[in-house]
């Protein structure tokens, strides 16, 4: 069985956008893969209500095809149920209650060589007097109060009515707010409108697939413990016709049986309809009345207060709801999708090197415990600094695994930077001589005190003065590294500069270096140190630049403002 999450999706995939394996990445290649709950699936999808082995996708003169393989409850493709057919980007599958998106890259790349035949031309070539009219971006706020339909719907109808669609569709939009809320905004918007006393959603749980109210608005102020009586026998009959209804007298309309349960509730009207996804039902909005209203009297002396057009702008309302349920799902199995695989990108990048330092470790207990089976003590202490060194290493890796993963104010305290850059100068002596590199360094003797966080500077310094020793270990010229620290008085900056002459960084790689597990050093890096040292340099509102050229080496230059107690740092993360 291959079900895993990848650092880079392959050409095409499948998202699992509603199930309980919502957020789960598929990948697909050449060979046939099974789709099923079955355990030698290729695909496999822990949903109950799908076949062991329910369908089989396989890819055929450079398309994906998916066939059912007589499952018990079918195969959907975009709400149509099929046999064998050809996906396209896009696709949805419905297998059980699980919700599948297929996607095909490659469609993308030839979009984007298709825009390579766009030509813009110039505003020399272009003819104003061509444009006979022209409307601002509030034009949308212009249709809203000018709307007509002159001798059907009354023109403050027409108003009320696009005002409220064009109101849940901007909210349905928003990035800001929780799928609840955004319900709860539509409600309390549909029963203004359609003049509802009270009104509910019921939505369809994406893996058991009952159907339950979760929002509810009324237009009185809602009594401690009060529950709203929803006439079961309407949404029944919505769930089973899947058409919306309007009932001005519920108590006695011969649609709907249980009448005993609607006139114990009071229920005077009545409008449900149905919240029609792209492929599937999402739920209900129920709204009712239990008041008399001044308006519209009927012949037998009653009176309604909704009309077949509030019915025809709730059913709107309902698509528009059912559309954004969806496309909420779809981002959060988006987002899911997109955290399992930095997860799984994180625990791989991780977990090499720290078995690469255990090896070193092992190395090192191996030749302790055999010095001391031979009473060496040479053999004792070559290991014993084998395993030190590797002890070092889990230090720094746990050191900027806190660092980077935690947000926090630097611990200013008054001082010269001088001073933990001379520390990491003498720290790294012994293993730059022991890689045979020349480390030197020179420090301004009137660089100015300032207030920063000197275990932050220190560790910023230290990965990248680690990093320049890498890069010039093994040359075949000496290698050199040299730190200096300067000071700028006309923008009051404060600049630790770490040189090399290495081969240099790939033009091409600069722009990625800081990026998390960006690493030039193959299995020797982590591609922390760099994303560390930057976000400690950043904290105290400075930045790292770099200047690199190939076979000629690199320089770091740490800018940091110098600041004084009264000046804290503006972090620019």
């Amino acid at each position: 069985m291959k079900r895993f999450i990848e650092k880079e999706v392959s050409k095409a995939t499948l998202l699992v956008i509603q199930g309980v394996d919502l957020g789960t990445r598929f990948k697909l290649g050449t060979e046939p893969a099974g789709v099923g709950r079955g355990v030698r699936n290729e695909i496999r999808i822990l949903d109950t209500e799908a076949s062991r082995r329910h369908a089989l996708i396989s890819f055929k003169n450079g398309s994906y095809i998916i066939t059912d393989q007589n499952s018990s409850n079918g195969t959907l493709v975009n709400g149509t149920q099929i046999q064998s057919i050809k996906l396209n980007n896009g696709d949805h599958i419905l297998i059980g209650r699980s919700l599948l998106l297929f996607s095909n890259q490659s469609i993308d790349e030839d979009s984007r060589y298709m825009a390579e035949k766009v030509d813009l031309i110039s505003n020399e070539e272009s003819h104003h007097s061509s444009i006979t009219h022209e409307v601002n971006h509030h034009f949308d706020s212009v249709i809203l109060d000018t709307a007509d339909v002159s001798g059907i719907i009354p023109q403050h109808e027409v108003q009320n009515d696009l005002q409220a669609l064009y109101r849940v569709a901007e909210a349905s939009v928003s990035p800001t707010i929780s799928q609840e809320e955004l319900l709860k905004r539509i409600l309390d918007l549909t029963i203004n409108t359609v003049g509802a006393d009270r009104g509910c959603m019921l939505i369809t749980d994406p893996q058991s697939g009952e159907i339950l109210p979760q929002i509810y608005s009324s237009r009185e102020k809602i009594k401690a413990g009060s529950r709203m009586p929803v006439s079961h026998s309407i949404v029944d009959y919505v769930l089973n016709k899947k058409q919306g209804v309007r009932t001005s007298d519920a108590q006695r309309d011969q649609r709907f049986d249980g009448g005993g349960s609607i006139l114990q509730a009071g229920i005077r009207e009545a409008m449900c309809v149905p919240m029609q996804g792209r492929h599937e039902l999402m739920g209900v909005i129920y709204v009712d009345t239990t008041t008399s209203h001044p308006e519209s009297l009927l012949k037998n002396g009653a009176v309604e207060k909704f009309s077949e057009e509030h019915l025809r702008l709730l059913v709107a309302i309902g698509r528009q709801s059912a559309l954004a349920i969806e496309n909420y799902r779809f981002q959060n199995a988006m987002l899911k999708a997109e955290r399992f695989a930095a997860m799984g990108q994180t625990i791989a990048t991780l977990s090499h090197h720290i078995k690469n330092i255990l090896q070193g470790v092992r190395g090192g207990s191996y030749l302790i415990d055999m010095g001391l089976n031979k009473s060496e003590e040479d053999l004792v202490r070559k290991g014993w600094n084998i395993v030190e060194k590797n002890q070092n290493k889990i230090y720094h890796l746990v050191m900027d695994m806190l660092t980077f993963s935690t947000e926090r104010k630097p611990a200013l305290e008054p001082g010269s930077i001088n001073t933990p850059v001379k520390d990491v100068y003498e720290l790294m002596q012994a293993r730059a001589e022991e890689c045979g590199v020349k480390l030197k360094c020179e420090l301004a003797e009137d660089l100015p005190d300032s207030v920063f966080d000197h275990e932050g500077i220190h560790r910023a310094v230290l990965n990248i003065v680690i990093n320049a020793i890498d890069a010039v270990e093994g040359s075949e010229s000496e290698g050199i590294v040299l730190i200096e620290t300067t000071f700028l008085a006309k923008s009051d900056q404060i600049l630790v500069m770490i040189s090399d002459n290495g081969a240099g960084i790939p033009e091409e790689q600069i722009s990625k270096i800081f990026n998390l597990f960006e690493s030039t050093k193959g299995a020797r890096g982590t591609g922390i140190g760099l994303a560390v040292s930057q976000k400690i340099i950043r904290e105290h509102g400075g930045e790292i630049k770099i200047e690199s050229e190939p076979e000629k080496g690199s320089r770091f230059t740490l800018s940091i403002p110098c600041l004084d107690e009264d000046h804290p740092p503006v972090a620019t993360l």
